[in-house]
């Protein structure tokens, strides 16, 4: 491929900006080596990586990434034997900590399978390894003391002798017979050894080594003979100290080149991810998308935006090509935004074709060209004597050379620069002979001619870039399908051209010019109507989406009110199963006592009996009539205040305010003799219904009124018959503490509710929770009395409670 026609699309600049985002040089390197590639398969397994590593970025952050460089020559050097300095392996380490980092990143977040395993499966990391060089070099000239036992100890002899001359020396420099001699009480090093300043002229009476002289030579710096065989020794553990240093580098190095085989793999997977890394951040940068790749020649770029153009300022445009049409002739006034569409067309095509994510709609498709031929600028170049017109032609020329299928050609201002009549024939004629090479064609122009071609012409289609006339502003909008108007006349009378002169120029205007300029009027006007007719569409496809929103809406209405319908029936006959089960047990109550009447013949008793049965029986039928009662919207309560009486909406019951609402929102309420919590939101006035209330009727719902300070139930309740709570309590199973609690809420329950009789159910088993929960009930304060179930009540299994 042709590298110099993608620099004038400016590639070079999205992939140069794309690489101040790696970290790693040499990936940066592979980043700026990149070129378009040509087989639709792989170009679409580029987008999918960055696309992948892209969607990672937005989930899980950038990654914890250090930069490196030259590792892999590194370990390239270790297995042929060279031993690496502790600077080359802190290298080593780093890209090990880099590979350690990049596979917990990628595996932060569950995710399928992506493009991207094959090279986060390649990442090794050897996390033993790098703590181990890590913890054993401090910096590139400095070995840690714990690198090794021998090191360490060597360490401690040095400092222990050394500080064993500074003690000996620092007593003879403060001496007051040797201290005449220095010329200052100080002590220094020189090659190595510890010395003291000698004055030149008592260097015969201060017995030791010589190793210097000051410049001036007034000084001499004399090792003591005192300390001559301490700093003989520090010598000796500094070379062991040295010794032991480069064994342990020789260490390191060997298990490098162990791994080497690998650690290149994975080194290489690494720069790899790097590069996808920054193409992923600049596609973030630039809110790009995906566009999917096509395997025929054609493409459609759907609200594209040029990369390297103010995002704030640049106009998103749609731009096909090779479907209905292989050319696209565009027109318009000058600086409407025609080259900036031949560049965005071209520019987003390479892009993709670099793996690079493009600043499009996700809906947009591509496809793989061969190459890019681009003629746009101005070719004028006076060091080869060429003109506008000259430059344009030798560019042309080397793109006719070049062009065959799967070549997508840019041509900006074809014509341009010669005679008008000579520049229109020889466009036309260009863009002829490219057609016949199979390539796909977008020109610029501003030649009527062309635009009588493309309309003339199948496979051709004119495009133009509208120009606001009112403002003398460009829209930057492409237009396909109308030619544009060069509008020359109408912008030089809106900049001041007086109107005589306007009149004039189009008096000059050949017949055929003005009737293309009157056609060229008339589709400006059916362009507008379009427009107004497309406006006036959109409004009606939004009044149809509103409707269908509505309709929506009322179906799920209709919904709730079927399911809330479906659940009052299932209520009611809960209710109606319990009336049933209540009157059961009551009606055998009835007949055991019509069977004890001894005053009563047998024929009275069956008698009776039918009569009860039968009154009990239209009681049920009269009650099997469903009430819907739908949940009516309420007002809820803004505030509340301790003690204030409320009514949760949810349940129609009245509360009483405990506690103001906690951080959550939510109150503590009392509703008879349970506190719960219950949302603000959830309370409302009491109705005045609600608010009216009777006294209790029972002894016990009396005594509970006075206890806990709730209502009693509703005025003419029956105490034993009309019962509206289950008579059963089912303590199967539980243990005698969750028995107990259980029977307790039980029988409060039953109390509010007017019965004075209920059933525990604790089957037979062992008699332990039996003997437990009558044993409770011998000291329960609301219990009368209780008893085993008869015949029929369950027996043993079922103790049978009278309330009080």
């Amino acid at each position: 491929m042709e590298i110099s026609y993608l620099h004038t699309l400016e590639l070079d600049k999205i992939i140069q900006r794309a690489a101040e985002g790696c970290v790693c040089k040499e990936a940066k390197a592979k980043l700026l080596a990149l070129e378009p590639q040509c087989d639709p398969d792989e170009v679409r397994y580029a987008l999918e990586q960055t696309d992948a590593i892209n969607s990672l970025l937005i989930k899980n952050g950038s990654p914890r990434f250090g930069g490196v460089e030259g590792v892999s020559q590194l370990a390239a050097r270790a297995v042929k034997g060279g031993v690496l300095s502790m600077g080359e392996l802190l290298l080593v380490a780093g890209a090990l900590r880099n590979f350690q980092n990049l596979v917990a990143w990628y595996g932060s977040t569950d995710h399928e399978a992506l493009p991207t395993d094959d090279l986060f499966y390649a990442l090794a990391p050897q996390p033993g390894l790098e703590k181990e060089i890590s913890d054993s070099i401090l910096a590139p000239d400095a070995m840690a003391d714990t690198a090794s036992h021998t090191l360490n100890e060597l360490r401690k002899k040095i400092r222990a002798t050394e500080n064993s001359i500074r003690d000996r020396l620092e007593s003879l420099v403060h001496n007051m017979d040797t201290s005449k001699y220095l010329q200052e009480s100080v002590v220094s090093i020189r090659n190595g050894r510890y010395v003291v300043p000698v004055k030149s002229e008592y260097r015969g009476e201060f017995s030791g080594i010589i190793h210097d002289v000051s410049s001036t030579g007034a000084t001499v710096f004399v090792e003591p003979q005192a300390v001559v065989e301490a700093n003989a020794k520090i010598l000796q553990y500094r070379a062991q100290e040295a010794q032991e240093i480069e064994r342990i580098l020789t260490a390191l190095t060997g298990q490098v080149a162990a791994i080497e085989p690998q650690f290149q793999f994975s080194y290489q997977a690494m720069l790899e991810i790097d590069v996808l890394l920054a193409k992923a951040r600049m596609a973030l940068e630039m809110k790009a998308f995906k566009p999917a790749v096509r395997y025929e020649t054609s493409f459609s770029l759907i609200r594209a935006r040029h990369p390297l153009i103010d995002p704030a300022k640049c106009v998103p445009v749609d731009i096909s090509l090779g479907q209905e049409y292989d050319a696209l002739i565009i027109t318009g006034p000058n600086t409407g935004g025609k080259t900036v569409t031949l560049k965005t067309a071209g520019l987003l095509c390479a892009m993709a074709q670099c793996g690079f994510l493009i600043p499009a709609d996700e809906r947009s498709e591509v496809c793989v060209f061969q190459e890019f031929l681009v003629d746009i600028g101005d070719e004028q170049s006076i060091e080869q004597s060429l003109s506008t017109f000259s430059g344009h032609i030798k560019k042309i020329t080397g793109i006719l050379e070049l062009a065959r299928p799967d070549t997508l050609v840019l041509l900006d201002e074809l014509g341009a620069g010669t005679d008008p009549a000579e520049g229109a024939a020889l466009a036309v004629s260009i863009i002829e002979a490219l057609r016949r090479r199979g390539v796909l064609l977008m020109a610029t122009t501003h030649y009527a001619e062309l635009k009588v071609f493309a309309l003339e012409t199948p496979g051709v289609v004119n495009a133009s870039c509208e120009f606001d006339l009112e403002t003398l502003r460009p829209t930057y909008k492409l237009s396909v399908g109308v030619p544009g108007k060069s509008n020359a006349f109408l912008i030089s009378e809106k900049l001041g051209i007086p109107a005589q002169i306007i009149e004039a120029a189009r008096q000059h205007l050949s017949a055929d010019d003005k009737r293309l300029d009157a056609v060229l009027g008339q589709l400006d006007d059916l362009k507008l109507q379009l427009k107004a007719s497309q406006d006036e569409l959109e409004g009606m496809r939004s009044e149809a989406a509103n409707q269908l929103a509505a309709a929506q809406k009322k179906r799920e209405e209709l919904i709730r009110q079927g399911e809330n319908e479906l659940e009052a029936a299932r209520a009611k006959a809960r209710q109606i199963a319990q009336q049933v089960e209540e009157q059961a047990f009551a009606l055998t109550d009835e007949l055991r006592r019509l069977q004890k009447d001894e005053k009563m013949s047998a024929q009275q008793r069956a008698l009776r009996a039918r009569e009860i049965a039968k009154k009990e029986t239209e009681k049920l039928f009269a009650n099997t009539d469903v009430v819907h009662n739908p949940v009516r919207e309420f007002v809820p309560l803004k505030s509340v205040q301790v003690g204030q009486e409320v009514c949760i909406a949810e349940l129609g019951q009245l509360a009483t305010v405990l506690a103001l609402p906690d951080k959550n929102g939510d109150v503590l309420v009392r509703a008879g003799i349970i506190k719960t919590k219950v949302p603000l939101s959830g309370l409302k006035q009491p109705d005045k219904m609600v608010k009216t209330q009777t006294k209790p009727v029972t002894k016990a719902q009396q005594r509970y009124s006075r206890q806990t300070g709730s209502g009693g139930p509703t005025e003419g309740r029956v105490e034993r018959v009309q019962r509206s709570a289950k008579m059963e309590c089912n303590l199967l199973g539980l243990t005698v503490d969750e028995a107990i609690y259980e029977a307790d809420a039980f029988i409060d329950r039953a109390i509010l509710n007017g019965q004075t009789m209920v059933y525990l159910i604790h089957g037979n088993g062992t008699g332990a929770l039996r003997n437990a929960i009558q044993k409770h009930l011998r000291g329960h304060r609301m219990v009368k009395s209780f008893r085993l179930g008869r015949y029929g009540e369950g027996e043993s299994g079922v103790t049978v409670v009278e309330l009080k």
